[in-house]
């Protein structure tokens, strides 16, 4: 039933993929029988994506849900579903590329990174391997495996580590930000078993697991991703950071709808941004609550509710002219601010079907004017994304290499882009520019 429906709506393994969170592959697994469709969660999440009634799959109906904003469901969701099954493969891994060798390259790229001249972009080739790294660096430092590190002589120096591995994420300094990062989280445990007031301690840990899931989420890591948004939550509650709770929810949704998790992503988000508690932080809880609402449009605009997406995107925006201006937030350099909200505009529309509507936010801003290196990176890949969408090919490959000038570790390290250039290298003739952004990011044809 799933072949039949996804053949007759002219969609591909990779585009059903997309809108229920699997690979192309695992959706290929289910529809041949290999892996099982038996888990009940599974079936709603196909049924939804094939606007198939959930009585086709033998289940029954979904409850309604009184409580709903924007038509959409705000009441907390009792327990997550089941992870879904990991995603195979990896953009840009080389047939018979074996594990010995990779691990050899990710030994060289450690000494790399901890040079004293971090990103230096000397040794491209390591680049592409920077994500590995880092994700492979975050999950030892979070399951306390390795070497132990040892503690700043203050808690001061621990703040002044934290501000230097932000300043490292905002700038695409992965190199660097493998080595602060994971010795941020290492420290952190140590010390809030040391100290007597655990408030601060737990406040700054959880700060770090904040930064380690936005990394993670970036790579694609979603099942780490979601280990360090559950410490990074229980760790703002314990401090009382009612901010970092929020933003915490606002991770937890972005994990979800990356699962395929719909209703409750957007439960999730949209709960968390009526939370009483977070409309009495004044400014700054507004501009957590403005960027709650723009993770629920992009739920929807993943769910191909593109007048919800809009709606909800237009609520975002009124809330950012309402506080005018720009409205940074501690530990979130990209702030919130109408150029953010525009900014949003673009992967919405791209993922709700309207790439003209993308194109068209992406000409009212000025790269010059967002906050950071890692913002305009986003922003590039964007529009590469959107021209690639529009079939325009020389276009999407010359934003690639601008995303690449601005930020060569963020352009050679994420899945994303990586797979965005191998598709280009498979879809049409190929140029020099295009099969050197391949070579540097470690992506084979």
């Amino acid at each position: 039933m799933v072949r039949q429906t996804r053949k007759a709506k002219g969609l591909t393994l990779a585009e059903l993929g997309t809108m229920t969170g699997y690979s192309g592959a695992q959706v290929s697994r289910y529809e041949r029988g290999i892996s099982p469709m038996t888990d009940v969660d599974v079936l709603r999440c196909f049924a939804d994506a094939l606007e198939l009634p959930h009585q086709a799959f033998g289940l029954t109906p979904p409850a309604p849900r009184p409580d709903t904003r924007h038509g959409q469901p705000v009441a907390a969701i009792s327990v997550f579903p089941r992870l879904p099954d990991p995603r195979v493969g990896t953009p840009g891994r080389e047939d018979g590329e074996g594990p010995v060798r990779r691990r050899k390259l990710l030994v060289g790229l450690a000494a790399t990174a901890a040079a004293p001249l971090l990103g230096s972009g000397d040794a491209q080739a390591e680049e592409a391997l920077l994500g590995e790294l880092l994700v492979t660096r975050l999950r030892d430092a979070m399951l306390g495996l390795g070497a132990a590190t040892a503690a700043p002589s203050s808690p001061e120096a621990l703040v002044t580590d934290f501000t230097r591995a932000l300043a490292d994420f905002d700038a695409c300094r992965y190199a660097s930000l493998a080595v602060r990062l994971p010795r941020l989280i290492r420290v952190g445990h140590a010390l809030s078993t040391t100290s007597g007031d655990d408030t601060e301690q737990h406040a700054l840990l959880a700060k770090s697991y904040l930064l380690a899931t936005r990394m993670l989420v970036k790579m694609d890591e979603q099942q780490l991703g979601w280990m360090a948004a559950d410490r990074a939550r229980q760790l703002a509650e314990s401090a009382g950071d009612v901010l970092a709770v929020a933003e915490c929810a606002r991770q937890l949704a972005v994990l979800a709808r990356k699962a395929g998790w719909h209703d409750q992503a957007l439960s999730i988000a949209l709960s968390a941004a009526d939370h009483p508690d977070l409309r009495g932080t004044g400014r700054a809880g507004a501009a957590v609550r403005g960027l709650l609402v723009q993770s629920a449009s992009y739920t929807l605009a993943r769910r191909g509710d593109r007048d919800g997406m809009r709606d909800l995107t237009d609520e975002a925006a009124a809330i950012a002219k309402e506080l005018g201006g720009v409205t940074l937030l501690r530990d979130h350099g990209g702030g919130f601010s109408p150029l953010t909200v525009q900014l949003h505009r673009i992967s919405a529309e791209n993922h709700a079907g309207d790439p003209r509507a993308a194109l068209d936010a992406a000409r009212t801003i000025s790269l010059k004017a967002l906050p950071s290196v890692e913002r305009r990176s986003r922003a590039l890949g964007d529009i590469a994304v959107t021209y690639d969408r529009l079939g325009r090919r020389s276009d999407c490959v010359r934003t690639l290499l601008a995303a690449e000038r601005c930020a060569p570790q963020e352009t050679h390290a994420r899945p994303a882009t990586k797979a965005l250039i191998s598709s280009l290298l498979v879809s049409g003739p190929t140029s020099t520019e295009l099969r050197g952004l391949a070579e540097r990011s470690g992506v084979l044809a």
